[in-house]
């Protein structure tokens, strides 16, 4: 529909509209618009339907929880054919506190294998569609739940980012995505097992109002224990804000002149409402893609040899699918080197850090250009030339992961195929509220697209 989930709340709190009327409503869209977008895997329309409300800022809101994700009662597939899922016999930590805010669970949204892709396709199978062009990729990982939100189906849904997975797909399909601090939410029970947690939790809107609501239900579910809270940020400040301008990437890939251009129109409306705004320095040098894939590639081979003992008992390595077993053998040519990348991903928070000692915010592309056409970042590509690919694609994201610092993607530009293209503001850790602020700033000054629209 076209309320927002602040909207969809109040109307269930004042008695305007019930929870079930709500669920119902929500349930048709999303069996709709999944008829073209492929992006519920897994349906729980009737378990919705029969739920009682559960006290919180968002009660009755419907969501949909990304399937690598435990909600108890739901199988958890990680959108691979490795295993077959079973039904999850509790919910996650992080799952806990989402469902803490009250919102209420359609179903799980798909994802490409392990999170490993920058779109939501798979070597079998229909991928999941961009609703503003279904021939195009809804980025990914969290694919599924950005399609779902773009499209209506529901106001905001569950999302995480362990290299741009929220902010990736919330540019594709013009959503706000904040990717949090690290230590913000309660961590997954994998993230926790990981030397460097690259994995944020949280949503994707259509507005940053619900953004803003959703981080302050989930703090007051439980606040973080070594950050500064976020509170409820429900406004712009005022304050005149401090912006860096990045627009040369991490991978030395060339920035389109589309995306380009829409980061430059979004400095531009700063500059024009009296925000300071002036080009950065990269705080990385070239080789961080380097360990950052190698780091990638030692996720996906610590899922192939254990996935049998922590995903499921039946899990077959073998049926992985190319990109997956690409970055797996990559790491494994280069496993000596694991000690000297650890050490020298470790070194990358501190040189984030120094890069906000005169700016209060980042401002770059979210992606390197415009949103490709679904078979751009197929797995059944070879294995060099999709991650060629994808370090071309993704040069901006990865930063935030490994630093541990907070970044929100807002769908400022428009492509010439009609797509949105968002860009990128970075903060320091722990400062959500800047990045609400600018977000709230923009979006006065220019309203967000939406499909309705």
């Amino acid at each position: 529909g076209e309320d927002d989930a602040v909207a969809i709340a109040r109307r269930i709190r004042t008695g305007e509209v019930s929870q079930a009327e709500v669920i119902e409503a929500a349930a048709a869209r999303a069996r709709r618009v999944d008829e073209q977008l492929n992006a519920v895997t897994y349906p729980a329309y009737d378990e919705a339907l029969a739920a009682e409300p559960t006290p919180g800022l968002l009660s009755g809101v419907p969501t949909f929880v990304k399937d690598n994700s435990d909600v108890a009662g739901m199988p958890t597939g990680f959108g691979t054919a490795a295993f077959r899922p079973r039904p999850a016999k509790k919910t996650g930590p992080f799952t806990a506190q989402l469902l803490g805010t009250g919102l209420t669970v359609l179903g799980k949204s798909r994802l490409p294998e392990f999170g490993f892709n920058a779109s939501t396709e798979f070597a079998e199978g229909d991928p999941t569609r961009n609703p503003w062009h279904t021939a195009y990729s809804s980025g990914a990982s969290s694919g599924g739940s950005a399609a779902l939100v773009a499209s209506g189906a529901v106001p905001l849904a569950h999302a995480n980012d362990g290299g741009g997975s929220i902010r990736i797909p919330a540019a594709c399909c013009g959503l706000v995505g904040l990717k949090p601090s690290r230590g913000r939410f309660i961590d997954g029970d994998q993230a926790r097992t990981l030397p460097i947690n690259l994995i944020g939790e949280g949503v994707v809107t259509r507005s940053v109002r619900d953004t803003a609501a959703f981080f302050a239900a989930a703090e007051r579910y439980r606040p973080a224990p070594k950050l500064p809270p976020v509170g409820h940020v429900e406004g712009p400040s005022g304050r005149t804000l401090r912006v860096g301008l990045l627009l040369e990437s991490v991978s030395g890939a060339k920035t389109c002149q589309e995306t380009r251009a829409a980061v430059e129109d979004t400095a531009a409306v700063l500059e024009k409402l009296g925000h300071q705004v002036e080009p950065v320095p990269l705080p990385v040098d070239a080789g961080f893609v380097r360990d950052f894939t190698r780091y990638w590639g030692m996720l996906s081979f610590l899922v192939s040899r254990f996935g049998r003992y922590a995903i499921d008992r039946d899990f077959d390595a073998s049926k992985m699918d190319n990109l997956s077993r690409g970055l797996r053998d990559l790491y494994q040519r280069d496993l000596h080197r694991t000690p000297t990348t650890l050490y020298r991903l470790s070194r990358v928070r501190r040189a984030y850090a120094a890069a906000f000692a005169r700016h209060d915010l980042i401002l770059s592309p979210v992606l390197a250009h415009v949103t490709p056409k679904l078979g751009h970042l197929s797995p059944t590509l070879p294995f060099d030339e999709l991650l060629e690919r994808l370090q071309r694609y993704v040069a901006f994201t990865p930063l935030n992961n490994v630093s541990g610092g907070p970044a929100i993607s807002l769908p400022t530009g428009v492509s010439e195929d009609g797509l949105p293209i968002g860009v990128q503001f970075s903060a320091a850790v722990g400062d959500e509220r800047t990045l609400l602020d600018v977000a709230y700033v923009l979006e006065g000054e220019r309203p967000f697209r939406r499909i309705q629209d």
